[in-house]
């Protein structure tokens, strides 16, 4: 136990937490930190500025505040990055959010990760209660994958995989459809993550952050992947749901998951129910929004629980309606923020 914590009584005798629009919020992602040990190319500049020490939450701060969401009623919580199994001591901070599920105050402890460092921690996570994890990874060519990512190393991250569902962790691969990269590639990828018992979500690219490239070469409507899968394959709508924005069928020739995250084709807006919190404690309501609560700055002044909890029902609160993702050529990003800035 921590000062932090409260019995499970007094978290679910507290009023929801909802937004301005009637959405309930309940599910949090928690970024521990906006390092990564890949540069893919969608997210993230190849020479990055990554944040000083001091301006990162500190994993203490990081459990004080995912605990006060969780006695606001999140029912599920997310770690993401950068990658965050490249942040120190961040196992133990999993370990330590792991006692909400074993209070019951929490569903669902999960983790999305790009699955270079799975072979080391995939036995702690399944130890501590981590029983679903995304993997990013958008192609099976290891070349390709040197590329998109600048410089990774593939076997490392299907090793990753494999090691996880060994621990008996279920696996969901990501991909983000790229038009000119792995658009002709995304059948045997859907086909290989259902071959070893994974789930699968495509992904469409999103304008966050300044990059090299021009993403409108690099869009990928999913309508138009659907209707392209679905001259070869069975595609059956499904009632599915991880909490998150995917759409889901059941690809009936394979037998497995298939998601479809559509940002710009079709907006999630109308159920979300999702903030983000930065590692360096910003809350971040909407990802396509440059919406800002400083959540570090409310507790290092030394806010008490009544205080971090009204801080966290004013943000959301302000929550907006929607996001205008939108992708035009030559156009700055919607939001100036880098995916691995805000979290995945």
């Amino acid at each position: 136990m921590t000062p932090y914590d409260d019995a499970p009584s007094q978290a679910t005798s507290r009023p929801a937490l909802i937004d301005g629009f009637g959405r309930t919020v309940t599910y949090l992602r928690v970024s521990v930190t906006d390092r990564c040990d890949l540069r893919c190319v969608y997210c993230m500049a190849e020479h990055m500025t990554f944040l000083p020490k001091a301006e990162v939450l500190t994993l203490e701060e990081l459990d004080r505040i995912a605990t006060g969401f969780i006695q606001l009623g999140v029912r599920k919580l997310r770690i993401t990055g950068g990658e965050p199994l490249v942040r120190k001591g961040v196992m133990g901070l999993i370990e330590n959010l792991s006692r909400h599920l074993k209070s019951r105050a929490l569903d669902e402890l999960t983790l999305t990760t790009n699955g270079t460092r799975l072979t080391e921690f995939a036995g702690d996570l399944a130890r501590f209660g981590v029983r679903r994890i995304n993997v990013s990874m958008d192609t099976l060519k290891p070349d390709l994958f040197r590329k998109l990512t600048r410089g990774g190393d593939l076997s490392k991250v299907i090793a990753g995989i494999d090691a996880a569902l060994a621990a008996g962790i279920a696996v969901k691969v990501n991909a983000v459809a790229l038009k000119d990269d792995n658009a002709a590639e995304l059948p045997d990828l859907i086909a290989w993550a259902h071959a070893r018992g994974a789930d699968m979500t495509l992904i469409e690219a999103m304008p966050l952050g300044e990059i090299e490239v021009d993403r409108t070469d690099q869009f990928l409507s999913l309508k138009d992947v659907r209707r392209g899968l679905e001259s070869f394959w069975t595609l059956t709508d499904s009632d599915h749901v991880t909490g998150g924005p995917a759409r889901y069928v059941t690809v009936e020739e394979t037998g497995g998951r298939l998601g479809f995250i559509t940002p710009l084709s079709h907006n999630f807006c109308e159920a979300c129910n999702r903030v983000r919190l930065t590692c360096t404690g910003t809350l971040h309501t909407c990802l396509g929004r440059e919406d800002a609560s400083d959540l570090r700055a409310v507790i290092r002044a030394g806010a008490d629980e009544a205080g971090l909890e009204d801080a966290i029902r004013l943000a959301v609160d302000a929550k907006p309606e929607g996001h205008d993702f939108q992708i035009v050529r030559s156009s700055a990003p919607a939001v100036a923020r880098h995916m691995s800035t805000t979290g995945g």
